[in-house]
């Protein structure tokens, strides 16, 4: 029974991580595939005759290296800034259990449940009235408090893993709050960080809907709004450039993933143990 149950969970397992696989095995399957196969009525799994055709013709239509350059310097740019605002705004919500801080956390959760129609229409009012419409400033301001609210609840359970004894510890030999944080506490949170930094990456790298809204410049659009030209005005896409570009987009959130994915998970176990 021992056997057979582990056998059915590892089951399970490999379903679905299939399932999470399929969409980019499929689009990179895609990518590859001539028009005649593209259109086929018996699609396959594996091209029968892969070609790099698709990625030339999509360098050729649009400037997919602008865009992406446009969208690493935004999606960095938010990354760091919500994770330098989160990590001390962590620190006081997790040390400083007053209502004050119980309300802000709260509020964290709740902010949460928001769609992004009820907040572009003010959003949009005071980046205009802020003189940041089609500025990349501007969209780093919205990313950032789009993703601040998880970073900071993300970050105060980090911090609370983080045992007292050692702060208390910093403050006997003199140091003070901010030293503390700089010396003891930040480097005890590197996974936290990394993971918070990670979450922030690829939600302003895959983010859409504000890029679409308050750019309009096309030499400052970010990449998700580029790809959208690969449709025409009737709706009909142009199924091989649009995987192939749409591959490569995907290809710096993975990359990120894999070399945080160590402190990632050490982040998850932080705080399992306790002394």
């Amino acid at each position: 029974m021992r056997r057979a149950g582990r056998a059915a969970q590892y089951a399970a397992l490999l379903a679905y991580l299939a399932f999470l696989a399929f969409p980019l095995l499929w689009l990179l399957s895609t990518a590859f595939k001539p028009p005649r196969e593209l259109g086929s009525s018996h699609p396959t799994w594996i091209p029968r005759d892969p070609t790099f055709s698709n990625f030339r013709q999509a360098f050729d239509e649009q400037p997919l290296l602008r865009a992406g350059l446009n969208s690493l310097l935004v999606a960095l740019a938010a990354a760091l800034i919500a994770v330098l605002v989160a990590t001390p705004m962590a620190y006081v919500l997790a040390r400083r259990r007053t209502r004050l801080a119980r309300a802000v956390s709260g509020w964290v959760v709740v902010s949460q449940a928001f769609p992004f129609v009820l907040l572009i229409i003010p959003l949009f009012l005071l980046l205009k009235n802020l003189r940041l419409i089609d500025s990349p400033a501007g969209l780093v301001i919205v990313y950032v408090v789009w993703a601040l609210p998880f970073a900071l609840w993300m970050l105060t359970g980090y911090v609370r893993a983080v045992p007292r004894e050692l702060e208390e510890a910093a403050a006997v030999d003199g140091a003070g709050r901010l030293r503390t944080l700089v010396s003891v506490t930040a480097p005890l949170l590197a996974p936290g960080i990394a993971a918070t930094a990670m979450f922030a990456f690829v939600t302003a790298w895959n983010e859409f809907f504000f890029a679409l809204v308050l750019l309009k410049t096309p030499e400052r659009q970010t990449l998700p709004v580029i790809l959208t030209h690969f449709i025409g005005a009737e709706g009909v896409a142009d199924l091989g450039p649009l995987a192939a570009a749409s591959f490569l987009a995907t290809l710096p959130s993975l990359v990120v993933f894999a070399f945080v994915q160590r402190r990632i998970t050490g982040g998850l176990l932080a705080g399992a143990v306790k002394s």
